[in-house]
């Protein structure tokens, strides 16, 4: 949105501008363009229970905690990029409220005087009510940068009828991706129908897609309808897509290209009315390259990709999934781990991301007998053999070369402890580098972590 400041060139009617920004149903402040808050409008106060005045304030000392702006503590600044472009910017953020850190849609706009000069931004902030930044017992939960990453683009998504392909190793929460996709969306009070595909057979498959009419193949008894009809006014999650029969692939194509289909034995043709949501741990590209699935199936799905950090990406994460987990699987709410617990979660290998993350949780919930979880009762041959090689940088899977940079920094990080200038020299790069790789690699927290990695040389010269 564009804004102008109402009044005559060189005058402000602030009390015109505050009643335009009052009457608008998200939540909003005006800021000028030094970071300081001139007001917020009613709708900021009642979705995050202000009852002090923030005016004054600087936006990043109240939303991030931080004692500068954004982009100089590691974070994207709509603010800044604003004032650079001219034009609105939308940004993911994890911001501070009263109710503690919450995962916001932050959209920053600059506000012109009549002469076109920039003056004020006003900054909209929507909480994204599907993903925590906290143990949840339900939903997304995660805040690491990779988490954040993936999380802004599916809420970026959401809004669209465009089809989104979730892309990662087994494990990593697509349907709950998909679910964030859905209940983001307009058809959010519609129907959300999961299709697993890897397993089906051809005819099956066909049958629980599309349906089928009575006497149409031995043992269909009356009428069937398919999960096509079922999602109607919502959104079909194919999951496994990769695994859909090849003979398939055309009709699958055919249901997106033209929004409609027939039952198996049947001669009406129904038309479908879903938002598509798909997903797979194959590499979809090279299956198109071996012929092993259409390339005009795979450009009509593929038109939102999102990538599924696997936890190898996202380690910071594992403590805050693996209570959140506890708190799902746990008949006994009062249990906790230990730290020494948590240790041993984060510092393990995981082949099956979130899914092997919870089997162990809930095994560990039957070893243990009190109210603390205790490394002990994960103990067995198998996380005793996986624990041991836990040190080791493995990659699973083909992955594109940014992610595995990504992944081998994230791995280096967390066992390098000592100077930056060594580590630099190490991975054969400047110092200067380094630091930006770890800063755009880092949450905030975490970039002040790397900032304060200095060179010995600089630091006896303080």
């Amino acid at each position: 949105m564009n804004y102008v400041l109402p009044g005559s060139p060189g005058e402000v009617d602030f009390a015109a501008l505050v009643s335009i920004l009052d009457s608008l149903p998200e939540p909003r402040i005006l800021m000028d363009t030094e970071y300081r808050i001139v007001t917020a409008n009613k709708a900021y106060h009642e979705a995050f229970g202000c009852t002090d005045s923030i005016a004054g304030r600087l936006c990043y000392e109240v939303s991030h905690h931080f004692d500068r702006p954004c982009d100089q503590a590691g974070e994207s600044c709509p603010l800044a990029q604003a004032r650079r472009s001219g034009t609105p910017q939308r940004v993911l953020h994890l911001h501070h409220t009263p109710r503690g850190e919450e995962h916001v849609q932050v959209e920053t706009s600059p506000i012109r005087d009549r002469a076109g000069r920039i003056r004020y931004f006003v900054e909209t902030i929507n909480v994204i009510r599907h993903a925590s930044s906290r143990a949840a017992s339900q939903g997304l939960v995660g805040r690491s940068a990779a988490f954040r990453r993936m999380l802004d683009r599916l809420v970026r998504a959401a809004p669209s009828e465009a089809s989104v392909l979730l892309l990662g190793e087994t494990g990593t929460g697509k349907e709950l991706a998909a679910r964030v996709v859905h209940e983001a969306s307009h058809r959010h009070t519609g129907p959300f129908v999961a299709v697993d595909c890897s397993g089906l057979t051809e005819t099956l498959f066909e049958s629980e897609l599309f349906g089928h009419e009575k006497g149409s193949f031995t043992g269909a008894a009356q009428r069937k309808i398919g999960l096509v009809e079922a999602a109607r006014g919502g959104t079909l999650f194919l999951d496994e897509i990769g695994d859909v029969p090849p003979a398939m692939q055309m009709k699958l194509l055919r249901l997106l290209e033209t929004n409609t289909f027939r039952r198996v034995g049947g001669i009406e043709t129904l038309s479908a009315d879903f938002r598509l949501v798909a997903a797979t741990h194959r590499d979809l590209k090279a299956m198109v390259g071996a012929g092993t699935f259409r390339r005009d199936l795979y450009y009509r799905i593929n038109t939102f990709p999102v990538h599924m950090p696997s936890l190898a990406e996202r380690p910071d994460d594992i403590p805050l999934l693996a209570t959140s987990l506890l708190e799902r699987v746990d008949s006994q709410h009062a249990r906790r781990f230990s730290p020494g617990a948590l240790a041993w979660l984060a510092g393990r290998r995981y082949e099956g991301n979130i899914r092997e993350l919870r089997n162990l949780v809930e095994r560990a919930t039957l070893m243990a007998d009190g109210e603390v979880i205790e490394p002990a009762h994960f103990d067995d041959d198998e996380t005793a053999v996986t624990a041991a090689t836990a040190d080791a940088f493995v990659v699973g899977d083909i992955i594109p070369l940014d992610a595995l940079e990504e992944r081998y920094l994230a791995w280096v990080r967390t066992r390098h402890g000592g100077e930056r200038a060594p580590l630099a020299v190490k991975l054969g790069v400047s110092e200067r580098t380094l630091f930006r790789k770890l800063s755009q690699l880092a949450r905030p927290a975490d970039a002040r972590k790397a900032a304060e990695i200095q060179p010995k040389a600089r630091r006896d010269n303080m």
